[in-house]
């Protein structure tokens, strides 16, 4: 079973309704689909309640765990600890922090801010991650992402190099914005490999580590 922690709606810049996008994941036979819409102050309470209320409506009606999450976007980076706990506080039961990718001018620092935080989940699309940070993303449990997503991808093999070094988990995930971006687990397989992942590597990633940041999370597997 596919699990994807990273998936955005049109209440954010994705394409599609949170219905139409789980109903898509379940079609892929995904087991976990996190809707994870950029937020920052302006909107975080919106998108929480947006998500809570998603998840209770359509629990009644498909087996897929859905979760209500967001992902902090180009936010000051010494605001993200700050605002991750808000998002908790509010019931997010997922917070994933937009990271240091390649391909986007995002601030220097957000992956080191990010890394102080117990209340942040995932560092997404981290792109190239310092010692210090590796460490505190270690100690305060937050784990990576291998990103399929075109341009974030760029940097999966540094990625993947700090979560060896510092045992950190890595989960892989697809930051859908469109219906093309969600993937099965044989492409996810297919993702780890390309960016030099073991085969046990990718098992752990697409199957243990899900499991492991689920319990985190206190979903029911």
């Amino acid at each position: 079973m596919r699990h994807d922690f990273h998936a955005h709606t049109l209440y954010s810049d994705g394409e599609l309704l949170p219905s139409e996008l789980i109903r898509r994941a379940i079609a892929l036979k995904h087991k976990t689909i996190a809707l994870t819409d950029h937020g920052d102050i302006s909107n975080y309470k919106e998108l929480i309640r947006m998500g809570l209320e998603t998840k209770n409506e359509l629990k009644n009606y498909w087996g897929i765990n859905v979760i209500a999450g967001i992902e902090l976007t180009h936010i000051p980076p010494k605001s993200i600890p700050k605002l991750a706990k808000k998002c908790k506080d509010e019931g997010a039961e997922l917070v994933v922090v937009h990271g240091e990718t390649l391909v986007e001018p995002v601030e220097e620092k957000t992956n080191y801010y990010t890394s102080l935080s117990s209340d942040v989940d995932i560092l997404a699309h981290g792109g190239l991650i310092d010692q210090e940070t590796a460490q505190n993303l270690k100690e305060n449990d937050i784990y990576l992402e291998i990103t399929s997503r075109k341009g974030h991808s760029l940097s999966n093999g540094c990625v993947l190099n700090v979560s060896r070094k510092y045992g950190i988990p890595t989960v892989i995930n697809t930051d859908s914005h469109a219906p093309s971006d969600l993937i099965s687990y044989e492409f996810a397989k297919k993702v780890g490999l390309g960016c030099g992942m073991t085969f046990e590597e990718v098992e752990k990633s697409l199957t243990t580590n899900p499991l492991n940041l689920l319990e985190k999370i206190g979903i029911k597997k």
